[in-house]
């Protein structure tokens, strides 16, 4: 191809051999610039996360949001192609997202370092035009499910064991969904995370998945792809699953059915961004504007994930005030260091105006930044972004455009 493109960035010309993407340019749909522009959200940084942050530096995403909680392990080596040895004990989104930026310098690239379940504020999942997941555990995918509803945005998941794996789209408001897919078993599995008291119980074999570096490459490969054609308005996998069976290369799709009970089906009908930080806003004051905002005094606040108020021991009767996101407390910590009884959990689910914290800012909860209080009345109901955290959860590198 002699013809000469312009320049992507309207300076000039440069020779079609030369551009970086002209190969990409060759399909006739194609529109660079609605990668380039494009915000991914991605959630894990193992086997499909590598091969997925390759496929999208590669391609020309260039905003991107890396989260992930784990460490490099010396087994990781054989499945993921963005992590090196002198790597091992440095945290996975921080070297993925490096190797990102080395391999596509144009990238803006942020690493988030946390449990997509306790530390991941609504406002990344707001921030966000897709997310893509690749993610060994179910309580993950379905936090994620339950995000993604609430903020009206669409996910792509991806799943693997030993050489064989599924991709599935869940585009945004649309059944049905991950819950939807959930058996007995599924279920039985998630329950098993938690225990009665609501602490969270170990769990030894999450992250140890029997795979290998090839269905990841599969799999995470077309996860991209549906990503690619999502953002062209193409159509994809939504609400179906993409089966490939390694041993006889045999691949296959499935049709989910909707739940009509599923309870992820929930999208926010008015979200407000406010100006505001976590740390200039305490519950009360939230609580104030709510009222004025919806017109009555008969409102309350709901967080978007439930808190560990107190531990309390019914034996010597000592209270110990936490606040802690449910789940992110461990069972050990249920313990009474006085009696050695296991404690009760006594939990908030949001603010209504008579509980005792009203004076606590948002930052001191327990819960993420740039995240969502929800409030209540009768009549009407306001999500509450916390906007003025975006500056301290996402670099200015990463943010993008304004919108």
């Amino acid at each position: 191809m002699s013809k000469s493109l312009a320049s992507a960035n309207g300076g000039g010309s440069i020779p079609a051999s030369d551009d970086r993407f002209s190969r990409f340019r060759l399909i006739g749909w194609w529109d660079q610039e609605k990668l380039r522009s494009a915000r991914v959200l991605v959630i894990g940084a193992g086997a499909l996360g590598n091969e997925i942050l390759k496929n999208m530096a590669l391609l020309g995403f260039a905003n991107i949001v890396i989260v992930d909680l784990d460490s490099i392990e010396a087994s990781n080596l054989s499945r993921s192609i963005l992590y090196r040895a002198s790597d091992v004990g440095r945290r996975k989104a921080d070297v993925a997202a490096d190797a990102v930026r080395n391999i596509f310098p144009e990238a803006r690239v942020h690493a988030i370092t946390a449990n997509v379940v306790h530390g991941l504020g609504l406002g990344l999942f707001a921030w966000a035009d897709v997310v893509i997941a690749g993610l060994d555990n179910r309580e993950a995918r379905l936090w994620i499910n339950r995000a993604c509803w609430k903020m009206n945005k669409p996910w792509i998941d991806g799943a693997i064991e030993g050489i064989n794996g599924v991709a599935r789209v869940f585009k945004a408001g649309q059944p049905p969904c991950y819950e939807c897919t959930l058996g007995e078993t599924d279920w039985a599995i998630l329950n098993k995370r938690m225990s009665c008291n609501l602490l969270a119980l170990e769990n030894d074999t999450e992250g140890k998945v029997a795979t290998t570096p090839t269905i990841s490459s599969i799999i995470a490969g077309l996860q991209v792809q549906e990503a690619v054609k999502l953002l062209h308005g193409l159509p994809v996998l939504a609400g179906k699953g993409f089966i490939f069976e390694g041993l006889n290369h045999t691949s296959y799709k499935v049709e989910y059915t909707e739940n009509r009970d599923c309870m992820s089906h929930y999208t926010f009908a008015e979200v407000i961004r406010l100006q505001e930080t976590s740390r200039d806003l305490s519950l009360a004051q939230m609580l104030d504007r709510a009222r004025l905002d919806l017109g009555s005094k008969d409102v309350a606040l709901e967080f978007s994930r439930d808190v560990i108020h107190k531990l309390a021991c019914p034996g010597c009767g000592e209270e110990e005030e936490l606040f802690a996101a449910v789940g992110a407390v461990p069972y050990a910590r249920g313990k009474c260091a006085t009696d050695g009884q296991m404690r009760a959990v006594i939990t908030a689910h949001g603010y209504s105006g008579h509980e005792p914290f009203g004076d606590r800012t948002l930052d001191r909860l327990g819960l993420p930044l740039f995240d969502v209080v929800t409030a209540r009345s009768p009549e009407r109901e306001i999500a509450y972004l916390i906007g003025g955290d975006e500056k301290q959860v996402l670099s200015q590198s990463a943010m993008g455009a304004a919108r």
